[in-house]
């Protein structure tokens, strides 16, 4: 059996495209402790939720467009 040079590239192709992918899982987490922070701030200290939010959806914004740029990175990689 003679593996193919196009079919040696597509394969590469496809390990480069999930593990370009594998940042979305730390963004996961990332997003995870934050929302996990804000309940046990909100927890202690009630009266300052709304300072607190603001902080919440600037760190979910942020994580969040880190899953976004490994996302295109492996359609990038995918698709190119």
């Amino acid at each position: 059996m003679v593996i193919q040079f196009e079919d040696f590239i597509t394969g590469c192709k496809l390990i480069g495209a999930g593990c370009a992918t594998i940042g979305v899982i730390g963004a996961g987490v990332g997003i995870g402790q934050i929302f996990a922070g804000f309940i046990i701030a909100y927890a202690r200290n009630p009266q300052l939720a709304g300072a607190f939010f603001g902080y919440v959806l600037l760190g979910f914004a942020l994580c969040e467009a880190i899953a976004l740029f490994a996302l295109m990175m492996g359609f990038l990689i995918l698709f190119n």
